[in-house]
C-alpha cells in the first residue's frame, strides 16, 4: 500500500521532519488559540466561607470582565448587565472587594460603585450618578464598625487632565447615592487605604508630582475620631528628606501591627514593620530581592498574614530575584524565611485562605493561573537581561544553512518587567519558525533601584541601546539571521520600537502597538498619574524633541505597521496617525490599523487575533522571504499594494 505526505512548495522531508524555511512552518498554535487563551486574571480575594473569587476577562464577550467564584465548576457572580473594571488613573486595577458574602465593585460603563450579595442576580449602586463615568473608584476596604466603604476616588468633574484624587468613605446602609465623605486629600495621588481590624487607624500611600510612586512616596497613618474623620496623622516612611524611598503595600496584622514594603537601605523592596510608640521603622527581613513591583495598577498584594495563635506573625510572601519569583513563609519574630516548592516562576498576587494560600502566577509551562497551596504549619518554619526563545516545532526543522528570523519585544511601562512564563503569544511565533527575545532593558524592575533608575533622563537611549545590543548579540552568536531582525512593542515598548527604527539601523521592520511617536504630545495629553513621570524619563526640553521619532522621519528606512485603539486616552490615536502619514509620504511600506471600542491595550478576541496575524503576514511579506502556512488575508500596505 502506497502512502504520501503533502508538503508546501520548497518543503522536503528529512528524518520524519519537514524541512522548510524559517517562518513558513505550519503551527497548531493558531491566532484563534492564542486569542482564546487571552483571559486575564486581574485580582483575587477570599470570601467569608473561604472560597476564592477572581476577576476574569472574556475576549469572546468583547473583553468583558466579571467576578468568578471558586466551585467544582466556577460560578459567574457578576450580573450580565455589569462589568467589573475601574478606569481610575486609566490603568485601573483592584475593582472589587469582598467581605463575608458582600461584594462592592466598580462597574465599567458608569464607573459607579455597586453592592452585591454573592448569589443575587442584581446589584445596588452606592455612589451618586454623575451622568457618566467621570468619577472613578479603586482599591477599597470595608469598615465594618461604621458600616462604610473606604476607597480611593479619582474625580474628573472639574478637570479631566488634572483630576482630584482623594480617599473617601461611602456609607453602606441607609440611603444610596449619598456624596462620599472625604477622609484624606490635598496631595496629587493616593493608594492602598488600609484599616486596622478595629477601624481606629487608617494607613495609606501618597505621592506628589513630579515623582512616580516608585521614585519617592510616603506612608501615612491617620487616627480616626468618633465622628469618622481623620483627627491626627503621622508620616511613617518617606518623610525624611535625606532618605529617598518608595514605600508600598501597607497592611495591618490581626494584632494591630503595621507591615509594609519599602526600598530604603539596600535599594531593594523589602519588608519592614512600624514600631508605633517610637515611630520607628525596623527591617523584618533583608535580602537583595524585590518583594513588590512598581505601582501601575491599584491593589497589588505581594504578601498576606497567615492566621496563628502565637505572638509572632507568619507571612506568606513572594519576591523576585534574578528574574525569578520565589514563594515563602516569613516568621517576623525569628526573621527566618522558609521557601515553599512552587510551580510558578512569576508570582503576581498572594492571599491567605483557610489553612492555605492562593497564589496568582505563571511559569514557562503554566499560563497565568491561580494555585492553592495547602499549609501544614506544624511542619514548617516560618547590563540588560532577556528571555530568548528559539524556534521549536516537533514537526518541522530548517536547513542547516538557514538562520531564523528574530522578533524582539520591548516591554511597556517602561518601568515594568518581562517575565519568563508560558505565553502563547510567544509560542505563536516560535512554533512557526521564528526566534523570539523578550528584553528587560535598563529601567526594568526586578533588578534593584539602581537598575530601575538607569532610564531616568535616558528614555529613548538606554532602552534602545539595550534592545539593539541584544539583537546584535544573537546575530554574532549565530542564533538568528541578521537580515531578518524585527522589533515590536506596546505602549512605551512601541516608543522603543519606533525610536530603534528611527535612530538605529539594526532592525529591518517594526510593529508598534499603541506606541508613542511624539513625546511632547504625550506629555500634553498624558493622564495626571504619569504627567511628571514623562519629564523624569526624558529630561530636558531639547530631549523631548530630539528623541521623538515623529521629528526624524527622514531617518526611518524600513517597513512599519501600527495598531491603535480609538478610545485610548493614554496614547491617543493622533500619535499613530501622525507617524503613519509621515512614513507614507516618505514612501516607506507602512500600514495603520485602528480599532473602534479599544483603549490602551486590546481586549476583544477578534482584534487580538487580527493584530497577531497581520504582524506575522506583514513581516513575512516584507522581511521574511517566506509564505506563512496559515490562510490569512493580508491587509493593504501603503506604498506596496
Amino acid at each position: 500500500m502506497a502512502s504520501s505526505t503533502s508538503t508546501l512548495p520548497g518543503e522536503a522531508i528529512l528524518n520524519k521532519k519537514i524541512t522548510a524555511p524559517y517562518g513558513s512552518w505550519k503551527s497548531p498554535i493558531t491566532a484563534e488559540v492564542v486569542t482564546g487563551a487571552e483571559k486575564r486574571l486581574s485580582g483575587i480575594a477570599v470570601d467569608g466561607h473561604g472560597r476564592l473569587l477572581w476577576v476574569e476577562s472574556r475576549p469572546d464577550e468583547a473583553g468583558r470582565e466579571i467576578l468568578v467564584k471558586e466551585a467544582n465548576e466556577p460560578i459567574d457572580i457578576t450580573p450580565k448587565e455589569f462589568q467589573v473594571r475601574t478606569l481610575a488613573q486609566e490603568y485601573g486595577g483592584k475593582a472589587f472587594t469582598v467581605c463575608c458574602d458582600t461584594v462592592v465593585f466598580s462597574n465599567y460603563e458608569d464607573q459607579r460603585l455597586y453592592k452585591q450579595i454573592i448569589g443575587d442576580s442584581f446589584a445596588i449602586p452606592i455612589t451618586p450618578d454623575y451622568g457618566g463615568p467621570i468619577v472613578r473608584y479603586a482599591d477599597g476596604v470595608f469598615d465594618l464598625g461604621s458600616q462604610s466603604y473606604v476607597t480611593v476616588r479619582e474625580d474628573t468633574r472639574d478637570s479631566s487632565i488634572n483630576p482630584t484624587t482623594t480617599i473617601v468613605s461611602i456609607t453602606l446602609n441607609g440611603e444610596t447615592n449619598q456624596e462620599p465623605k472625604v477622609l484624606v486629600g490635598g496631595n496629587d495621588f493616593y493608594a492602598f487605604p488600609r484599616l486596622d481590624s478595629k477601624g481606629e487607624r487608617l494607613a495609606w500611600i501618597e505621592w506628589s508630582h513630579p515623582n512616580m510612586p516608585w521614585d519617592k512616596a510616603e506612608l501615612w497613618v491617620g487616627y480616626i475620631s468618633k465622628d469618622g474623620d481623620i483627627s491626627q496623622r503621622i508620616c511613617v516612611a518617606g518623610g525624611d528628606p535625606l532618605l529617598v524611598e518608595s514605600p508600598s503595600e501597607p497592611k495591618w496584622s490581626s494584632k494591630g501591627e503595621l507591615l509594609f514594603i519599602t526600598d530604603r537601605n539596600n535599594g531593594f523592596w523589602n519588608l519592614y514593620k512600624w514600631i508605633e510608640h517610637k515611630n520607628e521603622v525596623v527591617s523584618i527581613y533583608s535580602i537583595d530581592a524585590e518583594f513588590t513591583k512598581p505601582f501601575w495598577v491599584f491593589g497589588a498584594c505581594s504578601f498576606d498574614f497567615i492566621p496563628t495563635n502565637g505572638n509572632n506573625n507568619l507571612i506568606a510572601c513572594s519576591y523576585r530575584q534574578s528574574g525569578k519569583s520565589y514563594l515563602g513563609i516569613l516568621d517576623d519574630a525569628q526573621k527566618s524565611l522558609t521557601l515553599l516548592n512552587d510551580t510558578f516562576t512569576d508570582i503576581s498576587n498572594i492571599v491567605s485562605g483557610s489553612d492555605c494560600i492562593y497564589v496568582q502566577g505563571a511559569s514557562s509551562i503554566h499560563p497565568l493561573s491561580v494555585a492553592k497551596v495547602s499549609l501544614d504549619l506544624s511542619k514548617s518554619k516560618a547590563k540588560a537581561y532577556a528571555y530568548f526563545y528559539p524556534p521549536s516545532n516537533p514537526s518541522y526543522q530548517a536547513s542547516e544553512e538557514e538562520k531564523p528570523p528574530l522578533l524582539l519585544e520591548s516591554h511597556g511601562g517602561p518601568t515594568d518587567e518581562s517575565r519568563g512564563v508560558l505565553d502563547l503569544n510567544i509560542q505563536y511565533w516560535t512554533s512557526r519558525g521564528w526566534a523570539y527575545v523578550d528584553v528587560n532593558y535598563g529601567g526594568s524592575t526586578g533588578y534593584d533601584r539602581e537598575y530601575r533608575e538607569r532610564l531616568l533622563g535616558n528614555w529613548g537611549i538606554v532602552d534602545v541601546n539595550d534592545c539593539c545590543s541584544c539583537a546584535t548579540y544573537l546575530v554574532d552568536n549565530g542564533n538568528v539571521d541578521g537580515e531578518r531582525l524585527c522589533i515590536t512593542g506596546k505602549s512605551a515598548g512601541g516608543y522603543t520600537t519606533l525610536a530603534s527604527l528611527a535612530f538605529r539601523q539594526t532592525f529591518k521592520a517594526g510593529s508598534s502597538l499603541f506606541g508613542i511617536a511624539d513625546l511632547a504630545s504625550l506629555r500634553a495629553e498624558i493622564p495626571k498619574f504619569e504627567s511628571h513621570y514623562i519629564d523624569n524619563l526624558v529630561g530636558s526640553e531639547d530631549a523631548f524633541f530630539e528623541r521623538s521619532p515623529i521629528n526624524f522621519v527622514d531617518k526611518f528606512s524600513c517597513p512599519v505597521i501600527l495598531f491603535q485603539g480609538l478610545d485610548d486616552k493614554i496614547v491617543t490615536p493622533e500619535q499613530a496617525r501622525k507617524i503613519h502619514m509621515a512614513l507614507k509620504h516618505k514612501g516607506l511600506p507602512v500600514a495603520l490599523v485602528e480599532f473602534e471600542g479599544e483603549s490602551h491595550g486590546f481586549r476583544k478576541a477578534e482584534n487580538l487575533k487580527y493584530t497577531l496575524e497581520q504582524q506575522m503576514v506583514f513581516f513575512a511579506r516584507l522581511v521574511g522571504n517566506f509564505k506563512v502556512a496559515d490562510e490569512i488575508s493580508p491587509l493593504k500596505i501603503d506604498n506596496v499594494d
